[in-house]
């Protein structure tokens, strides 16, 4: 019987093993519990549906959401606890990532409010929505760029802020650009060989991505003249000062046009229409037609409509016996009499009038008296530091210009913006 029942064990033990070896490799264990815990055999393709979308123009948040493929009442539920955003005040351009399961619904909302903020809306299957503000945290160094100028401010610092991405480069020359507004055309008065640098703070997130943060100080040559300018707080608000400590915001801008390019300057030229060579009183800025003209100073309007070959035209009166006049317009934003701040957009950019194509006719006259507007705005300057504060403002400005001609990166943990020495 004992025989027997050995043979019977060894005959088991041969048809296991060669069952084992008819199907290729052994079955891979598992704990018992995972098996039990399994249960059925399911597809394990993810249902849940991740979609971007952008809002667009005039669109309610709620009409983007939808689109994005929440219902209406889940869009209505999830902005119901938003406090950390207005709906209402939410831009054109945001983008809107939403997480979708076809039977369940929405879970998953977020808002890129901006290049470091996002707002996250979730929520589990039959509770009520959960929002969280998200923010990237940055630390902060100086950096020191610039370059010489072969043509442009903008193309001098693409070439020499290496320190940050290409598209920064060129907001970081605009920002330069508008501190020296005041002070310098910088569409006609840089020449060739000038050379720029700029100590710039330098903002870098957890994620890699890098932007430009304050300008701290800055030196540009100017047809081979330099001119300085430093971030410095007197007071409770930070400005920037030029290098004898006068106020870089004067009482008139440069150019009448943010974004510019001068076709023609002050002197003699032969009129596009007459055909005739006559003095001309002014300087021309080729713009779009449609750009925002802006008035170059505080005061009042004195003429505001056709004015025989200057198209529609705008007159400024200012102090000191300054008038600025804007012509060849294709729309008039003000009306004679009305007080105009600096800056103020007056107007748009046109061709009306003795006019070949779009463009901006502006003169400076002072006590009726044609002046060539370079010469006569470059002689304003802003308000000069207190007394009091002159110490201070000499000993950062030794401090700022070393670090320009020699600069030393330091490390500050996260300062969003620094603020400046000064009091």
């Amino acid at each position: 019987m004992t025989t027997t029942r050995t043979l019977l064990v060894a005959a088991g033990c041969l048809g296991i093993g060669a069952a084992v070896i008819a199907l290729g490799r052994p079955v891979q264990e598992r704990p018992a519990a995972s098996v039990l815990a399994a249960g059925p055999r399911v597809s394990v393709a993810a249902r849940w549906r991740l979609k971007v979308d952008t809002i667009r123009r005039g669109e309610p948040l709620t009409v983007a959401l939808e689109r994005a493929g929440l219902a209406p009442q889940e869009a209505a539920e999830a902005l119901s606890v938003a406090s950390a955003l207005d709906p209402r005040k939410v831009r054109a351009g945001t983008t809107i990532t939403t997480k979708v399961d076809p039977d369940s619904g929405a879970s998953e909302v977020v808002l890129q409010l901006a290049v470091d903020r996002a707002v996250r809306f979730t929520r589990l299957f039959g509770q009520p929505w959960v929002e969280r503000e998200e923010t990237l945290q940055w630390t902060t160094d100086t950096v020191v760029v610039g370059g010489v100028v072969t043509s442009t401010l903008t193309g001098a610092l693409a070439d020499g802020a290496q320190a940050f991405p290409e598209r920064q480069r060129t907001e970081l020359a605009y920002a330069l650009a508008d501190i020296l507004e005041y002070r310098v055309d910088l569409s006609r008065d840089l020449q060739k060989n000038d050379s720029v640098r700029v100590l710039v703070e330098r903002q870098t997130a957890e994620n890699g991505l890098v932007r430009p943060g304050d300008i701290i100080a800055a030196r540009i040559t100017v047809d081979g003249k330099p001119v300085e300018t430093m971030r410095f707080t007197q007071g409770n608000r930070p400005a920037y000062f030029d290098g004898d400590g006068k106020a870089m915001r004067a009482a008139f801008l440069r150019a009448p046009l943010a974004f510019r390019r001068i076709s023609s300057v002050f002197g003699l030229r032969r009129h596009p229409i007459l055909g005739t060579l006559r003095r001309h009183q002014g300087m021309d800025y080729a713009a779009a037609a449609g750009t925002p003209v802006r008035a170059l100073g505080n005061g009042r309007v004195a003429f505001a409509g056709w004015k025989g070959g200057y198209g529609k035209t705008i007159e400024i009166r200012h102090t000191n016996g300054f008038v600025t006049r804007y012509g060849h317009l294709r729309a008039i934003n003000v009306r004679a009499g009305q007080s105009v701040s600096i800056s103020q957009t007056i107007g748009q950019v046109g061709s009306t009038g003795l006019s070949t194509a779009p463009h901006l006719h502006f003169e400076v006259l002072v006590n009726g008296v044609h002046r060539d507007p370079r010469v006569a705005l470059k002689n304003q300057s802003g308000e000069p530091l207190k007394p009091a504060q002159r110490r201070a403002f000499e000993q950062r400005k030794a401090r700022l210009f070393a670090e320009l001609e020699n600069p030393t990166p330091r490390l500050a943990a996260r300062p969003m913006s620094t603020r400046p020495d000064g009091d």
